[in-house]
Formats: structure tokens, C-alpha cells, sequence
């Protein structure tokens, strides 16, 4: 993450920025005491996260906020603050700031507060990314490579569903695609038989099975880490209630999303299996 800090008392952004540095929270990318250098220094270097001071001079911290937001609409902010008069907290709101940090610092606090913003901008990027990739038109696309001209079109439109969970740069996504493909080649489409088509791919590539199983997990984890942050923002949303629920099981979506709130300490799990049926089940419906 990169940070910007405004506050016109030196000795709070020396303090700040250092527990952003020991803490390893991400990379300070500039500084002001000046409300009016610190609105040109932002819109210029577009920090992920902005920390403001709200009893600035001149110019305090919700005017900041309010002049760079309609500009910088991406960038996040968390405002630093003695004050707590209830009508300028909930203006301070308004203007768009995420969370507030109380004066004096407290460095628990501060950790745990940009980590929580900072899980927000993540966030925020994996479904922009995901949008993207599904907005994309055929016009906009760029031109099918050999391999693509060749494939089989049920592999493609499981390669276009790998996509859409965000899994393209994975390495196990290669397995499963590879998995996939032998599936699609053969007869024997009964129930149990992708187990025997990833026995058969480990056999002809000469690798331990449970390795293989465990590079396929993490690649799939990856894609429903993606869905239940989706599932979290609108759990109405199509790309939610199409795409994930067809590879991913309810329970353990619901126990991921769970887990990315904070309100448990167990993890949804990925059963390889049931995942690659999903994406057979998908490229079938798709002919």
C-alpha cells in the first residue's frame, strides 16, 4: 500500500510513518504540513491511502477530503483526530473518510485501522479487476493465439471462467485446465471420473500426485478468496450468484466470507473435485 500523511504537527507524521515502516503496512510515499501542498501532492501521486488530520490550518481535513474525492475517487481515507463532536464526525463521514484514528496515537490502533482500510482497497482492486475482465467486449479483445484457435471451445470457456474468478496467473490453473481438457477427450463421464483423469495427468507427467492436488487447491483458493470478497460487497451480484455458487459450494463460501470479516478463524476449503466438475457442468451449459 502506499501512504500519503497530512498533518501540520511534524512530530504525529514522524510517528506515523514509522509504525507504517515497522510494522511493514506499506510505503510512505510523501508527506505535508500544508493543506493546499498536500491536495496537489495527492491528486500528482495518487496514494492508496491518505491520512488525514482533521483541525488543520487553513484548510482542515474534511475540505482536504471533500476537494481530492471527486478527483481521486480511488483513493481512501482515514482521518486523525482529538475531536468528538458527533456532527463533525458524521460530516467527516460524509466527505468519504473510511475510519477514524483518535489522538493521542496509539499504535494498535493505527495497525489495526490501515489494515482494515488497506483489506478494503484489495478488495476493491480484485473486483475492478474481475469487471474488467467481464466487461471486456469481442471487438476489444485481443487476437485468438494459436493455441486459442485450437483449443476446444468447451476448454476456452472454462479457461474464460478461470479467468473470471481471477485465477488466469495461478499455477495450478495449468493443472486444471490440463485435467480438464483430458476429461473433455474421454468417454467416461461418470460420476468420480475426474479423480481418475487427475491420476492419469500426474502418471503422464511424472509428479506426486498429492503435490499436484495441492498446487490445484491453492489455485482454486485463490479464485474463492475472490468470490467471497464479491459475495461480501453484493451477494446479489450475478457474477456471485453464477459463477461462484457453480464451483464453489455455499457452506464454504459463506465460511471464507466469515473469515475475511473477521467473525471466525476458519477458512473455507476447496474440494478439488467438486471444483472441476463445477467448470465441466459450466463449459456443458455454455454449448
Amino acid at each position: 500500500m502506499r501512504f500519503y500523511i497530512v498533518d501540520d504537527v511534524r512530530s504525529i507524521v514522524k510517528v506515523l510513518d514509522k509504525i507504517i515502516e515497522q510494522k511493514k503496512l506499506g510505503e510512505v510515499i510523501g508527506f505535508s504540513t500544508d493543506a493546499e501542498t498536500a491536495i496537489a501532492e495527492i491528486i500528482a501521486k495518487m496514494p492508496d491511502i491518505v491520512l488525514v488530520d482533521l483541525l488543520m490550518p487553513v484548510k482542515d481535513g474534511i475540505t482536504i477530503v471533500k476537494e481530492i474525492r471527486p478527483l481521486c475517487p480511488k483513493v481512501h481515507f482515514i482521518m486523525i483526530s482529538q475531536v468528538s463532536n458527533k456532527d463533525m464526525i458524521s460530516e467527516a463521514y460524509n466527505a468519504g473518510i473510511e475510519f477514524f484514528i483518535q489522538k493521542p496515537i496509539n499504535i494498535i490502533e493505527v495497525e489495526r485501522v490501515i489494515q482494515r482500510v488497506s483489506r478494503q482497497v484489495e478488495m476493491e482492486n480484485t473486483l475492478s479487476g474481475l469487471r474488467t475482465l467481464l466487461g471486456e467486449s469481442e471487438e476489444k479483445r485481443a487476437p485468438k493465439t494459436e493455441r486459442e484457435e485450437s483449443e476446444n471451445p468447451q476448454l476456452r470457456d472454462i479457461r474464460y471462467l478461470l479467468g473470471v474468478l481471477g485465477m488466469l496467473g495461478e499455477r495450478g490453473t495449468e493443472d486444471i485446465l490440463a485435467v480438464c481438457s483430458r476429461f473433455l477427450q474421454n468417454q467416461d463421464k461418470n460420476s468420480g471420473s475426474e479423480e481418475k483423469m487427475i491420476k492419469a495427468y500426474c502418471c503422464d507427467t511424472g509428479e506426486d500426485e498429492k503435490i499436484v492436488k495441492q498446487r490445484m487447491r491453492r489455485a482454486a483458493k485463490k479464485g474463492l478468496i475472490n468470490m467471497a470478497h464479491l459475495g461480501i460487497e453484493d451477494s446479489f451480484n450475478e457474477i456471485y450468484q453464477d459463477y461462484a455458487q457453480m464451483v464453489f459450494d455455499y457452506e464454504n463460501l459463506r465460511r471464507q466470507m466469515d473469515y475475511l470479516r473477521g467473525k471466525s478463524d476458519i477458512e473455507g476449503k476447496v474440494v478439488i473435485n467438486r471444483f472441476i466438475e463445477g467448470l465441466l457442468l459450466y463449459a456443458e451449459i455454455r454449448r
